[in-house]
């Protein structure tokens, strides 16, 4: 399978990629990505421009007293995207390497999440820099607050809703609801969604992106008409995606090979148990050193042969320098813009069929629909209904996807981000311009 002559020379341009010196701009990436589909939709330029530029960029300072006594500041983002389709939806994440470019990048790529799973959001994200592995609850409960009250004029249910994403979880969640409410003087259940189920988050969340990446697995397994028993699987990253990830496949009758956190990985060409590894990570604070394994690094864990690869870590990890080494017949990104357009173009080559972060990951967003829908209406499914719901959605959108990679003769990515920018694209004309 051989990528157009076109195709070829616009995802190989130096300079586009968003690698300068070795290091990757996720925005660059995520603008380069944009500009290949728009180009194959023949995006009129005013359209572009438009959803290129997020609507709204909010960079805040976040001073906290520490528990040694002493005042920390802190800085955060927020930024909305793109807010055609309803209200701005993604993740906060709390990192030593947020910066407002990952930020804005991480928005672009929700806006045309949403889209391609076909639900009513536009794309937001949020994070702050911090490290924090080295603060304690009352030091993250506190930097919690404070940044919801900067933000608070600019989220809402009806507005921007927020979500769990890197090292924030429905605590986090529970702490942003509550502040909200106390400054709207009542509950508001709906500004942020992946809550604790006892203050109205849904049953289902927590393994939602990684039940909806195992559900497009399963569609891209019917497609090359292979069995999904037997599969060889690796998964880089083992944090709450990847870890639900390596179990649900390998309930499903995968053989799991490899798994790794942020302080390296493990490997048994036979098979290991992820839930024997789980246990082992609780109690040591890493899968490395299980019992019957070897210990490789992350970077190794990419290429080792197999049949599905997972990255589920953070972005930037698929490059044009390993990426003619990756060994896996299916790439289903579980993580954010694990790959570069360079690294595309080279699985394309090679019959690497990759199920794009914007499909793969979108599990995650659909649920946290579905709890906000859930929250707006008063309402309380099932976990039974709330997969029912999740596996329409994603069997949809990869159907979507697939039909538009076979028909435009494109990468997957392409496919999505055609789909998705399309959607946007219409509902922006629709819209209008005011005043």
């Amino acid at each position: 399978m051989n990528a157009t002559v076109k195709e070829r020379a616009q995802q190989n341009v130096p300079g586009k990629s968003g690698m300068a010196g070795g290091a990757i701009n996720p925005h660059a990436v995520a603008m380069r990505q944009f500009d290949i589909a728009a180009d194959k939709l023949n995006l009129e330029e005013g359209v572009r421009e438009k959803l290129k530029i997020p609507r709204r960029c909010m960079t805040v300072a976040i001073p906290v007293k520490m528990d040694n006594g002493k005042v920390k500041v802190f800085i955060g983002h927020r930024v909305q995207h793109n807010i055609s389709r309803g209200p701005a939806k993604g993740g906060i994440r709390y990192h030593p390497n947020v910066t407002l470019d990952e930020v804005k990048a991480l928005a672009t790529w929700m806006t045309w999440k949403c889209a391609v799973v076909n639900l009513p959001f536009g794309g937001g994200k949020g994070g702050i820099t911090c490290d924090p592995k080295n603060m304690s609850q009352g030091e993250l409960e506190r930097m919690t607050r404070r940044f919801v009250h900067e933000i608070s004029p600019i989220i809402g249910p009806d507005q921007d809703i927020p979500a769990p994403d890197v090292y924030t979880n429905s605590q986090t969640m529970a702490w942003i609801m509550d502040t909200y409410s106390q400054l709207k003087g009542y509950t508001v259940l709906g500004v942020v969604t992946g809550k604790p189920i006892e203050l109205g988050g849904s049953l289902g969340r927590d393994k939602a992106t990684a039940q909806g990446c195992h559900y497009t697995i399963m569609g891209a397994a019917k497609h090359l008409k292979i069995n999904v028993k037997g599969l060889k699987v690796a998964v880089q990253g083992f944090g709450n995606a990847g870890s639900h990830m390596a179990t649900i496949i390998h309930n499903a009758g995968a053989i799991v090979i490899a798994v790794s956190d942020s302080k390296g990985g493990i490997l048994n060409t036979k098979g290991l148990n992820p839930f024997e590894a789980l246990k082992h990570k609780e109690k040591t604070g890493s899968v490395v050193g299980l019992k019957g394994t070897d210990r490789i690094t992350n970077e190794e864990l990419l290429e080792i042969k197999c049949d599905v690869l997972v990255p589920a870590a953070l972005e930037g990890v698929i490059t044009k320098e390993n990426a003619d080494k990756i060994n896996a017949r299916i790439l289903a990104e579980a993580a954010n813009g694990p790959t570069t357009p360079e690294a595309d173009d080279i699985f394309y080559d090679k019959g690497i069929f990759v199920i794009p972060d914007i499909l793969a990951n979108a599990g995650g967003v659909t649920v946290s629909y579905l709890e906000w829908v859930q929250n707006i209406e008063r309402l309380r499914w099932t976990e039974e209904d709330v997969n029912k719901h999740l596996k329409t959605h994603m069997d949809t959108a990869f159907e979507d996807v697939l039909d538009t990679h076979l028909k435009n003769k494109v990468h997957m990515r392409t496919a999505a981000n055609m789909l998705a920018i399309g959607r946007v694209a219409e509902a922006s004309r629709l819209r209008g311009l005011y005043p």
